[in-house]
């Protein structure tokens, strides 16, 4: 079970004038009061704005497809067994496509047995992000090769948006939305 909430959302009442305003700037975009890391993250409400417009950024106009786009944050989520990012990002893959088992294996840390190539690409360059922190000569030609130096930019802007988005959820213990996906790791 998960340990309680350490910073849940802030009732609207309770808001500073800065609050107040990245608040109304959020609901304006989104519908609704700053949710999931956004909750936590208006704690600093400029910080707050300046991720956000990041994510927006990275979600909406990315070079990679939905699918792979998708398939990344769920890398992401489950290499820093965030519940909550796996929980929202687990459905949006599947809605992009990706296949059930492939998302299996990501849950269950490891490489998935069938993947198109450009699946393959992406999950094997991301993996080689968050385990090495960097790309090898062959990893960086294979990705500008495919998406350009556009994406030998973006793809790890976007594993370090999620990557900062979930170590805030899990300082924050933000729970999963909905059931928890994925198996806890010794921490």
């Amino acid at each position: 079970m998960a340990a309680p909430d350490r910073l849940p959302a802030i009732p609207p009442s309770a808001y500073t004038p800065a609050q107040a305003e990245a608040a109304a700037e959020f609901r304006a975009r989104r519908g609704a009061e700053p949710f999931g890391p956004y909750a936590p993250l208006l704690r600093s409400p400029k910080v707050m704005q300046d991720v956000e417009a990041l994510g927006r950024r990275m979600r909406h106009g990315s070079c990679l497809t939905e699918d792979l786009k998708e398939m990344a944050i769920c890398q992401v989520a489950r290499a820093y067994c965030q519940q909550f990012e796996w929980s929202v990002h687990v459905l949006e893959a599947e809605k992009a496509g990706v296949s059930r088992a492939l998302l299996e294996a990501i849950a269950e840390g490891r490489r998935p047995d069938v993947m198109t190539s450009d699946e393959a690409l992406i999950h094997d360059a991301v993996a080689e992000l968050i385990a090495t922190k960097r790309w090898s000569d062959t990893t960086y030609a294979r990705i500008v090769a495919r998406h350009g130096e556009q994406g030998a930019v973006e793809i790890p802007a976007l594993i370090g948006i999620y990557a900062l988005l979930a170590l805030v959820l899990n300082v924050a213990r933000t729970p999963a939305d909905g059931a928890e996906g994925l198996a806890r790791w010794p921490e």
